[in-house]
C-alpha cells in the first residue's frame, strides 16, 4: 500500500484489559466520525473473542478469518452499517491460530486489507485486550493509536503494559488516551496524570491526553438493546463525550493529510514477540 489517495488515518483502539468499555468506544467513535461526514471501516481486530456484532445484534456470514481463503474478496466480508460509508469488517471468535498469527498469516491479511482499506476516510481498528503477538502488530502498523483505560488500577496498570511493550520493544512513541467511565472531569485528570507521569518517569515519554467519557448509565441501555450509543441516545452525557473525542481526532487527520497522503494506511509488519 504505496499511495494513500483517501488519506486514510488508521487509528487502533486498545487496552490492557478486557471491560474497560473499548468496543464500544471504537463502535460509537465511528458512528460520530460518520455523523461528521467522513466514511469509515471499522474492523474488529479482537481475534479471540470478537464481539463487535454482538454489540450490533449483527450475525455475519464471512468474517475476517474468511480473507485468509483463497477466493474470497474484503468486499465480500464487509457489511455496511450505515449509508454513506460506514462499514465494519466483522472478526470470528474462539480462532486460537488467529489470535496469535505468524508474520507469513498476517503479511497474507494486510495484503488483502490494501485496496479495501485505502477507501475510507478513517480506519478504525478494535483490537484484543493485552498484549499478543497479532494485538502488538496491528498496534504498531496503525498510524495512531488509542489507549483506554478507567480509574480502576488494574486498568491503569495494565494501560502502562501495553505502552511499555509497544515503546521500548518496538519504537512506538505516540499515544493518545482515553480515559472512559470517569466519574467526572476531575476524576479522569487525575487518573491520565497518574498513566502519563509513569510513562515520563520509566519510559521517557509524553501521552496525549485525548479527553474523557463520563460513567453513563445510558451507555448499559444502549448495549442491552444491541444498539449503538449515539443512535440509541446521541444527547446523553457519554455521547456528548464521544462526539468531542471525534472532533479532536478528525482535526488531527485535517492537520495531517498532507503527511497521511505519502505513508501507507498500514505500515509494514515486524517481527513482534511479548519476551
Amino acid at each position: 500500500m504505496s499511495e494513500n489517495a483517501r488519506k486514510t488515518l488508521s487509528v487502533a483502539v486498545v487496552s490492557g484489559k478486557g471491560g474497560v468499555g473499548k468496543t464500544n468506544l471504537a463502535l460509537n467513535l465511528g458512528y460520530a466520525l460518520h455523523a461528521a461526514g467522513h466514511s469509515l471501516l471499522l474492523m474488529d481486530c479482537d481475534l479471540g473473542l470478537a464481539n463487535l456484532d454482538v454489540l450490533l445484534g449483527l450475525s455475519p456470514d464471512k468474517n475476517l478469518q474468511d480473507l485468509l481463503r483463497e477466493g474470497v474478496r474484503p468486499r465480500d466480508v464487509v457489511l455496511a452499517l450505515e449509508p454513506g460509508g460506514l462499514d465494519i469488517l466483522p472478526a470470528a471468535s474462539g480462532v486460537p491460530e488467529l489470535v496469535e498469527m505468524d508474520e507469513d498469516m498476517q503479511g497474507l491479511l494486510f495484503q488483502r486489507l490494501t485496496d479495501l482499506v485505502g477507501r475510507y476516510h478513517f480506519l478504525v481498528l478494535d483490537l484484543g485486550a493485552g498484549i499478543n503477538r497479532t494485538v502488538l502488530s496491528f498496534a504498531q502498523a496503525a498510524r495512531h493509536r488509542l489507549v483506554v483505560v478507567t480509574p480502576e488500577p488494574t486498568s491503569l496498570t495494565d494501560g502502562y503494559a501495553v505502552i511499555k511493550v509497544l515503546a521500548s520493544q518496538h519504537g512506538v512513541r505516540d499515544f493518545w488516551v482515553v480515559v472512559n467511565q470517569a466519574a467526572d472531569a476531575r476524576e479522569a485528570r487525575q487518573t491520565f496524570k497518574r498513566l502519563d507521569m509513569a510513562c515520563k518517569n520509566f519510559l521517557d515519554l509524553e501521552l496525549t491526553d485525548l479527553g474523557h467519557v463520563q460513567l453513563d448509565p445510558t451507555v448499559v441501555e444502549a448495549v442491552r438493546n444491541q444498539t449503538p450509543l449515539l443512535k440509541f441516545a446521541p444527547k446523553c452525557q457519554a455521547g456528548r463525550d464521544i462526539f468531542s473525542l471525534a472532533v479532536k481526532i478528525e482535526k488531527y487527520r485535517a492537520d495531517s493529510l498532507k503527511e497521511l497522503a505519502g505513508t501507507p494506511v498500514l505500515g509494514p509488519l515486524q517481527g513482534i514477540g511479548t519476551d
